[in-house]
């Protein structure tokens, strides 16, 4: 069984030890109509109910794990286990009690995190699921056949930042797209990172290109400034030349 290295691992027995496995193909996306922390979402499945989901998703982004990927939970319906032996990845997210809000920013980055690991851990497509049996991505009420009771779970908001942020930051993450946390830069470091480094090769024509064979932005920048300045200086006497001339051919 494979267990996510960024989530708390909340191992639920019997049902970790006894629970059919799955070759995962599918993640699927729920909100669990409380806004617990994964911590309670455990002491849920363990102690009100013989349902579960693979992962508990907190309003702050933290992540609990309580079965491993490759046995089956109880949280989709017919997504849970088909005959040849496949099964959805199930995540239960913290959310009002109407299930009416949106993911936040933490949950949201939790989740695009998550959504690429089981991409790379078990080949789950990048593609959102386009039959119930599909490998790829959805959530709980995307087909009838993981939601018979024909509930609105996740809720409107988070199908909508589904299709509009989740799973396209997935995509993008997977095909290396940087992280917000690698974006959050003040503007000193964005400037540094953008300007200052030198990494592009230096102009051929440059006189110091042996001992200074690369040069930063800045430095073409400035290159170009004092080229075009010397071009303008050059201009302007010369106009100052063919008027002086054009007086004198007039006398």
């Amino acid at each position: 069984m494979a267990w996510y290295p960024a989530a708390k691992k909340l191992e639920l027995q019997p049902e970790s030890d006894n629970q059919p496995a799955i070759r995962p193909t599918q993640f699927l996306l729920h909100s669990i109509v409380a806004p617990w922390t994964p911590q309670r979402t455990y002491e849920y499945w363990r102690d009100s109910t013989n349902l579960e989901s693979h992962f508990g998703l907190g309003y702050d982004g933290s992540l609990g794990q309580f079965i491993g990927t490759q046995t089956r939970a109880d949280a989709t319906g017919a997504a849970n286990l088909r005959a040849d032996g496949t099964g959805a990845v199930s995540l239960e997210s913290a959310s009002n009690l109407q299930a009416s809000d949106p993911w936040t920013d933490e949950q949201v980055e939790a989740i695009i995190r998550l959504g690429v690991w089981l991409h790379q851990t078990h080949d789950i497509p990048l593609r959102i699921c386009r039959t119930p049996d599909d490998p790829g991505f959805g959530y709980h009420r995307l087909f009838s056949a993981w939601n018979p009771d024909t509930h609105s779970c996740p809720g409107p908001a988070r199908v909508t930042q589904f299709h509009n942020t989740v799973f396209p930051g997935i995509v993008a993450r997977a095909n290396g797209a940087p992280s917000s946390e690698e974006l959050d830069m003040d503007g000193k470091q964005v400037y540094d990172a953008v300007w200052m480094k030198d990494a592009a090769p230096a102009p051929s024509r440059s006189a110091t290109k042996k001992t200074n064979p690369n040069w930063s932005p800045i430095s073409f920048l400035r290159e170009i400034y004092d080229l075009v300045a010397t071009v303008n200086d050059n201009v302007k006497k010369l106009a100052t030349r063919v008027d002086a001339i054009e007086k004198e051919s007039h006398k």
